[in-house]
């Protein structure tokens, strides 16, 4: 397994999470690693990722991203996982960007 991925169980019980009692304070953003990005572009099948939302255990906001085929289905099984690994902002923002505070 990458280093970037986590479980299907574990996206599951994230996004469950996000739906069923959404953070107050939402990110404003999430760092998200190239080295990721380029490993699950890098998959075979894979043209597009799609992110879902999620809160882990401890309550960080997390985006999971997973491949999409070219006829926008999930590619979620033993080759394509789920991606994650993402740091939300807040804590891990650029304050000079014109996006932090638009």
């Amino acid at each position: 397994m990458s280093d970037f991925t986590i479980t299907l169980d574990e996206a599951k019980t994230w996004a469950k999470s996000w739906r069923n009692n959404p953070p107050k304070a939402l990110a404003k953003g999430h760092l998200i690693q190239g080295e990721a990005l380029t490993e699950l572009l890098g998959t075979a099948g894979v043209v597009s990722v799609r992110a879902y939302m999620g809160v882990d255990g401890t309550g960080t906001q997390k985006l999971m991203l997973v491949g999409v085929d070219a006829s926008g289905n999930d590619l979620i099984d033993a080759t394509h996982l789920i991606y994650d690994r993402t740091q939300p902002c807040p804590s891990c923002c650029d304050t000079n960007s014109p996006l932090f505070n638009p």
